[in-house]
């Protein structure tokens, strides 16, 4: 490798780099919850319009992720990472200058389009950047990063709306997407998929059976699970997805073979993802709620009395990454989603409407825990599972299925607070998000279960081949193609 090309292709740039891009992106999924009575304020709209602000985001981020993926394997990540990157920060200026409540919702759109092709790329760069051997803690930092981003988008969104402008939760993009765009075209090296090939079919299956299913979800605790609406965005959503995975199996070169599930490391960790967002997204989402309409705290007090759980990633997730190297990945996240699912089941033990903060303290603390152990070796076990040219679509795929679940976690919890509970008094809502937390406690507790049946490094070094050759299933990851100029 050139001294040039060595000197672009810098960990530390792509590290840096990466994770202020992955940060945005993640940001803005919860970073508006905060800020809909604001918007509403100024731009009018009904209730289900500010709704859009939010899933209108969440669904162009999801269905599109894995096309994302496969542009930058076809055409040059650092060259699509750019394209990407453009899109959302334009968008994020268009959305803070929106004129009104249609206008944003088409701005937020396009901001999920500009995440999704920026998002997956985030871990190929890094990873044909960072020397395997470093790699554990390289991760640890873009998770920790990308975990505090998730989790304190409704203490940045409130704390913005409350003390400037609800158009500052999109203008701080701007100015930070200006600044990475001429870094990363100077110190990001260039690399492509090998053999990579855009699958039109499987894009167009799995893009329109995940915005059927997401738009169903996101639409259900409004509209009503049977409505016709609802009913047919899911039935057309699931029998899309079915179609895919016969694409996958079939098919000379899709987007996504099927055969990469015949890997337990790759099916387990995926699965254990799209479990983790759901009870992590929908406790987050009720939770702020939570704390502000019912112990009636502002939206920044209520940030700052959630940083034990959303700013505990900063401290415990490099640490994470670094135990990951030494005894593996998969006890890691294990125990940080059991330690995730006790947290949530604290929590729905002592909610109360008159609970103190010391009360729900170990719960914020033992779930902050738990979260950061899952995010950092979570990356590392999705992206060593497969072939080093496989990597893009892994990273595609397992951020698709975040973004699933995190829908799936708000819409599935949401429906069970309103039939239990209500936002009509304190003790109904009470009544309500408990047995939410409870069911968000299982479904973490599943995602425990899901890796624990991810064969260790030792067994799967041992294993046979996936399909064509060997997949060092909890191995690091070797470096992508040699970077060029």
């Amino acid at each position: 490798m050139s001294q040039q090309t060595a000197r672009r292709g810098g960990a530390t740039w792509a590290l840096v780099i990466t994770s202020v891009a992955g940060f945005m992106a993640a940001l803005d999924n919860l970073v508006v919850t905060t800020a809909l009575p604001s918007i509403r304020k100024d731009l009018g709209g009904a209730l289900d319009d500010l709704e859009w602000t939010v899933s209108a985001y969440t669904l162009t981020f999801a269905v599109l992720l894995m096309f994302g993926a496969a542009l930058g394997d076809r055409f040059g990540r650092r060259r699509l990472f750019l394209v990407g990157l453009s899109v959302f920060t334009g968008a994020s200026a268009a959305a803070a200058m929106a004129p009104g409540i249609d206008s944003l919702i088409a701005a937020r759109a396009v901001q999920g389009v500009g995440a999704a092709i920026m998002m997956p790329l985030t871990l190929t760069l890094l990873t044909a950047a960072v020397p395997a051997a470093r790699r554990g803690m390289a991760y640890g930092i873009w998770g920790a990063v990308n975990g505090l981003a998730v989790a304190s988008g409704p203490l940045i969104g409130g704390s913005l709306t409350e003390h400037v402008s609800w158009h500052w939760i999109f203008w701080l993009n701007v100015p930070l997407g200006l600044a990475l765009l001429p870094l990363a075209r100077l110190r990001l090296a260039e690399s492509h998929g090998a053999g990579a090939r855009l699958d039109i079919p499987g894009t167009l299956l799995a893009s329109g059976g995940l915005f059927g299913i997401v738009y169903g979800l996101v639409r259900g605790p409004a509209d009503g699970w049977t409505s016709p609406v609802v009913l047919t965005g899911l039935l057309a959503g699931a029998a899309l997805l079915t179609a895919f995975v016969l694409h996958g199996i079939r098919a000379k070169n899709p987007m996504l073979p099927m055969r990469l599930f015949r890997s337990r490391a790759f099916a387990g960790i995926n699965a254990a993802s799209l479990l983790m967002f759901l009870g992590m997204f929908g406790s987050i989402f009720l939770l702020s709620q939570y704390m502000q309409g019912v112990l009636g705290y502002s939206p920044t007090e209520a940030g700052l009395r959630m940083l034990p759980w959303t700013g505990m990633p900063m401290l415990v997730a490099p640490i994470a990454g670094y135990l990951s190297d030494r005894v593996g990945g998969r006890p890691v996240v294990a125990t940080g989603l059991f330690l995730q699912a006790v947290g949530l089941a604290y929590y729905a033990v002592v909610v109360a409407a008159d609970v103190s903060y010391a009360e729900q303290l170990p719960a914020l603390i033992i779930s902050g825990i738990g979260m950061s152990l899952y995010f950092a070796p979570a990356s590392n076990l999705v992206m060593s599972s497969v072939r080093p040219q496989e990597q893009g679509i892994a990273s595609g795929a397992n951020n698709a299925l975040r973004e699933v679940g995190g829908a799936l976690g708000i819409a599935v919890m949401s429906s069970i607070f309103s039939a239990q509970g209500g936002y009509e008094t304190a003790k109904t809502f009470v009544d309500g998000l408990r047995p939410a937390l409870v069911v968000g406690s299982a479904m973490v507790a599943l995602a425990g279960v899901a890796v624990l049946l991810i064969p260790s490094a030792r067994r799967a070094a041992r294993s046979e081949t996936v399909a064509e050759g060997p997949v060092p299933a909890l191995t690091p990851a070797p470096a992508l193609e040699t970077a060029s100029h």
